[in-house]
């Protein structure tokens, strides 16, 4: 039926989305849609028929329930290329190596995101089932919910021992962390593993913000954490909580190897490519005015944005109010 064609393709563009996030408020548009549609009609539908068409993988007893690895690792191997290639956003990091905090815009924004989406995923999982099963799709919305709730308080147990204080946006990515570690196995776990790998997910989460922060690979949104560290984990909690004694932890990290190889190579190309003909980055004005109004011809709110009226600020424009990356560019001695 067409319904088939409809969700596979929301399989497809989630897996876009993703990278979109890593490479935020730097790519131009049209690099990135010329980007993301090869991405997807190429490399995405070639890696998925390793295991949901039929192939290689699929004849090893690799599996990946609703795309730990078919969509959230390609698209975070697609998002750490991007980011890597891109470079970071002006004024994020200092010579002397210091970190600039960009704080995201509208935070309440960002928790109604994370519940929409935590909210579709029960679409996403239990739509996988691809049958009226009604014990099987409880399972899998009971195990998808309970390893989402862990990988918050995961991510939240992990950031105390980093700040006295809790993050909410950890916490929020947390949440999606559980989400995606619980995507390949969901049909397969008990409520009890699900809680753990949401656990496990939140805490390395955490971890690889932090770290993937130090070695200066600018990623706005902790997509290539989310999807691809967590993508992993779950991909590989497979062979070691699944109720079938098929699933073999070795057959998964082969999977996953495969993916990460395949996706790296392709990614790099396409980015390279990309950036050698028709570019792919915004100009240092245009990064400072805002991507809304340099690539999209509108702002996001209609307000006079913080210190309109500055010498040197266009009027109506969100580098009036960008004095504090400014500062930052003039550190690094751009």
């Amino acid at each position: 039926y067409w319904t088939d064609f409809l969700f596979q393709a929301m399989f497809a563009a989630t897996c876009a989305t993703i990278v979109s996030g890593a490479v935020a408020e730097r790519i131009k548009l049209t690099s990135f849609m010329v980007f993301s549609t090869i991405f997807v009609a190429l490399v995405y539908t070639i890696a998925g028929s390793w295991k949901w068409g039929g192939g290689w993988l699929d004849a090893m007893g690799f599996y990946d329930f609703a795309g730990s690895t078919l969509v959230h690792s390609v698209g975070g191997w697609g998002a750490l290329v991007g980011a890597a290639v891109l470079g970071p956003r002006l004024g994020k990091y200092a010579k002397d190596g210091r970190m600039t905090p960009i704080p995201g815009s509208n935070m309440p924004s960002a928790v109604i995101g994370v519940m929409l989406l935590w909210l579709g995923w029960f679409g996403f999982n239990g739509g996988s089932v691809l049958s009226a099963d009604p014990e099987l799709t409880s399972l899998v919305l009971v195990t998808t919910s309970l390893a989402a709730a862990a990988g918050g308080i995961g991510a939240m147990i992990a950031y105390s021992f980093v700040s006295s204080k809790p993050d909410l946006s950890m916490a929020l990515n947390g949440i999606l962390a559980g989400l995606v570690g619980i995507t390949a196995g969901a049909d397969v776990m008990t409520p009890l593993s699900a809680v753990v790998i949401g656990l496990v997910a939140g805490g390395i989460v955490v971890g690889s913000v932090i770290a993937i922060d130090k070695i200066k690979i600018d990623d706005p949104v902790g997509a290539v954490s989310v999807h691809l560290v967590c993508g992993i984990w779950g991909t590989l909690a497979v062979g070691i909580f699944s109720t079938n004694p098929d699933h073999s932890f070795v057959t998964q990290l082969i999977g996953v190897g495969a993916y990460g190889a395949f996706t790296l190579v392709c990614a790099s190309a396409l980015f390279l490519g990309i950036k050698a003909t028709m570019g792919l980055r915004v100009s240092p004005e245009e990064e400072l005015d805002g991507l809304d109004h340099g690539e999209h011809g509108m702002h996001a709110y209609d307000v006079a944005p913080v210190g309109a009226g500055l010498p040197g600020a266009a009027p109506g424009s969100a580098a009036a109010g960008h004095s504090f990356a400014r500062t930052a560019i003039a550190a690094e001695g751009r």
